[in-house]
């Protein structure tokens, strides 16, 4: 598809084949993600969470940042999750190239993990095409792709398979003993939940 192509909006079954043989993607502990779909992490420990996700799959990771804000992965956080060079860093100076970025990435279909690190939540219509490139990448690349929006605040990406929100509970805990409140703010298989996540000898987990 051209760079600037009108999209085609009615968006096909996301059970294609390849899609529906996949295994559902681990985020922690028995939590899941659909596989081959575009799903949204929000709050202020999203980059967290994230960085938990991608130490669950295998291969290299996509991730898609503004060239021009501030703000960057800090190495030794990320030295907590996963080996530095599983990272493929893309910084686009324009913000239209953001989503075009991930879009075209999900769809080679080469990538197990596409994040995009977004200054606000995208609309309804760049997601439904995020979600085709998924489905496309899955049909014709050599896996299935999952996509990862992280928005500010209580997020709010349309169309996004899911929605998940984390906040730092660190009050009262030692570094050793940090913890942080996940909530599942919606999705279209399950409902709303939360649940306290803790730092263990394996990075984050499901507080028992």
């Amino acid at each position: 598809m051209p760079r600037h192509a009108a999209p085609h909006l009615v968006e096909r079954s996301a059970r294609h084949p390849a899609v529906a043989a996949a295994p559902a993607q681990r985020l922690l502990g028995a939590l899941t993600l659909a596989p081959g779909r575009v799903h949204e992490f929000c709050g202020p420990a999203r980059r967290t969470l994230a960085l938990a996700l991608a130490r669950a799959t295998t291969g290299p990771v996509v991730w898609i940042a503004p060239a021009w804000t501030p703000d960057r992965l800090n190495p030794e956080g990320v030295l907590s999750f996963l080996d530095p060079g599983r990272l493929l860093l893309v910084s686009p100076r324009r913000a239209e190239d953001l989503l075009w970025s991930m879009e075209e990435t999900l769809r080679a279909g080469a990538v197990p993990l596409v994040v995009a690190d977004l200054p606000a939540p995208p609309a309804l219509t760049p997601v439904r095409r995020l979600q085709l490139a998924a489905e496309t990448g899955a049909a014709e690349g050599g896996l299935v792709p999952l996509g990862l929006l992280l928005t500010p605040g209580r997020g709010g990406a349309a169309g996004a398979e899911s929605r998940w929100e984390i906040r730092p509970r660190h009050q009262g805990t030692t570094r050793a003993a940090r913890a942080w409140a996940l909530y599942r703010r919606r999705a279209r298989t399950a409902p709303e939940a939360d649940w306290t996540l803790c730092w263990g000898a394996d990075g984050l987990q499901l507080a028992p």
